[in-house]
Order: structure tokens, then C-alpha cells, then sequence
């Protein structure tokens, strides 16, 4: 019988991505997303619950990670459920649980870029001369 462990996430980062390189070069980026849904319970009340999942990603998605992604952007996570057992300070065996994540896309949108003072000018003058328009354009289509 065929099995199949598979997770989809669309959530937001909680904090900017952990980073750790591995003696071998090999970069590992953990982060926790939130994954949020409301509805109305029998009385009429909206009721929102929010479940945390911890995320890894490995070597070039780590990468990405580490230069793209940063608190409260939204993120596409596809995966499989990991677990990890390890005793409490107690001795009590316990388990956790992580998603790895093998595709993410990012969703959330890039902020508009604005001119900064050390821009340089000439760049700066060949945007105030840009056509604004289609007309503006001189193209005969």
C-alpha cells in the first residue's frame, strides 16, 4: 500500500529566518509561520484560532531564506512532516514536530524602490524623461 506524507502552507513568517552553515558549507534556515482561519460558532460569534508550524528549509532554498524573507511576509510552504523525539529536563520523552520544507514560494509583494540621495543623477533625470504614457512613447502602434 502506497503512502504519502505532504504538507501545503500559505502562512507568515513570525521572525526573520535562523540561519546555521553546517561544517560541510551546507546552510539550514528554521522559522516558525502562522497559519490563521476565523469562522462563526453556533452562537454567531467569530471565532479566529492560529496554528504555529515550524519550518526548515536546506541549502539553496536556505540561501534564499536567509536573503529574502523577513518578519511577517507571506510564504508558500510545500513539504513533509517530520518528527523529532527528545527527552524534557525532567527525562520525559516527548515529540516534536517540524515541516521540511521541499518548494517555497514567496507571496508577499516587493516594497516600490524610491530614489535615494546617493543615487546618481544622470539615472535619476533618464526616469523624469521617460514616457509616461503609451502616446507619449512616439511608437507607431
Amino acid at each position: 500500500m502506497a503512502s504519502l506524507n505532504k504538507v501545503m502552507l500559505i502562512g507568515n513568517l513570525g521572525s526573520d529566518p535562523e540561519i546555521r552553515t553546517l561544517p560541510s558549507g551546507i546552510k539550514v534556515a528554521n522559522f516558525n509561520i502562522a497559519t490563521s482561519e476565523a469562522y462563526k460558532n453556533r452562537e454567531g460569534e467569530r471565532v479566529e484560532s492560529t496554528e504555529w508550524h515550524r519550518i526548515e528549509l536546506w541549502d539553496n532554498q536556505a540561501e534564499t531564506a536567509e536573503k529574502y524573507l523577513h518578519k511577517g511576509d507571506s510564504v508558500y510552504i510545500e513539504g513533509k512532516i517530520k518528527s523529532e523525539k527528545y527527552q524534557d529536563a525532567s527525562g520525559v520523552e516527548k515529540t516534536s514536530y517540524k515541516i521540511r520544507g521541499l518548494a517555497m514560494t514567496m507571496l508577499s509583494t516587493k516594497p516600490k524602490e524610491s530614489i535615494s540621495p546617493d543615487q546618481n543623477l544622470k539615472d535619476v533625470q533618464k526616469l523624469e524623461m521617460a514616457p509616461k504614457t503609451l502616446e507619449d512613447s512616439g511608437l507607431p502602434f
